[in-house]
């Protein structure tokens, strides 16, 4: 089995990190540079940063923020928000992330997914997939644009297609959870864990310690991310891998 991983992940926008409830109600989480140097000291698995208005302001992601922070990290960094092409992911990989989060822009135009797949390799390139509840059809619905915009795709489906398509890993947010600190959306995410071979990262809605427990045991994660409990001190990234593994959970 391989081992879980805990993540932090920066949301950032005009080049604050930031957080909400349910993608909105945003408020001041720090500096991105700052708070990326502390989760590499405190033993993070992996950072996620997220340039979260990049898409529906019709922008690239933000290239020097990329850089700055990249240069010091020595965790793997994925890198999401307003990417469009193949140029766009050469460019971020050279600027040092190591994997491409595509949301927005793979549910556009597919094919974006192949290529990245196909030049880099499946594990440089991670389908984020944001994911809300809609009662009228019992389905969870897939949203791009920072939550803005509704698709016709049924999260389920989305995340197997990608997975076809080359994508190497599913970061799935929950956005009916996001910012709640109720605990993950562990239904969606094991049906997800269920139906596709890649590892899938849960996220959206942790508030303690045992709820990273229920997203490896209930949600078959084989990671989980976290952010307003981290930036504001609410708990740690030792505090929670201590938790697990006294309760068995084999992590890095």
């Amino acid at each position: 089995m391989l081992a879980k991983r805990i993540i932090p992940c920066l949301d950032v926008k005009e080049g604050r990190v930031v957080k909400g409830k349910q993608f909105v109600q945003l408020r001041d989480a720090g500096d991105p540079v700052e708070l990326a140097m502390y989760y590499n000291s405190e033993g993070a698995d992996e950072l996620v940063f997220l340039d979260i208005s990049a898409s529906s302001e019709g922008r690239n992601t933000m290239v020097e923020v990329v850089r700055e922070v990249a240069a010091k990290l020595n965790i793997p960094f994925t890198v999401g928000g307003g990417i469009q092409s193949l140029d766009n992911i050469k460019t971020l990989l050279r600027a040092g992330a190591d994997k491409i989060s595509l949301n927005s822009s793979a549910i556009a135009n597919p094919d974006l997914i192949t290529a990245g797949a196909d030049f880099f390799g499946c594990q440089c390139i991670v389908c984020a997939i944001d994911a809300k509840w809609n009662p009228e059809t019992g389905t969870y619905q897939v949203y791009t644009h920072g939550g803005q915009r509704a698709t016709s795709w049924d999260a389920i489906e989305w995340a197997k297609r990608a997975v076809a398509l080359g994508a190497g890993e599913i970061l799935l947010t929950s956005m009916d959870q996001d910012g709640e600190k109720s605990g993950f959306e562990l239904n969606l995410t094991q049906k997800i864990s269920e139906a596709v071979d890649v590892p899938v990262i849960a996220s959206g809605g942790a508030g303690k310690a045992s709820d990273f427990l229920d997203a490896f045991q209930m949600g078959k994660a084989d990671a989980a991310l976290a952010a307003s409990i981290f930036h504001y001190k609410e708990t740690s990234v030792a505090n929670v891998k201590s938790f697990l593994k006294q309760k068995g959970v084999a992590i890095r």
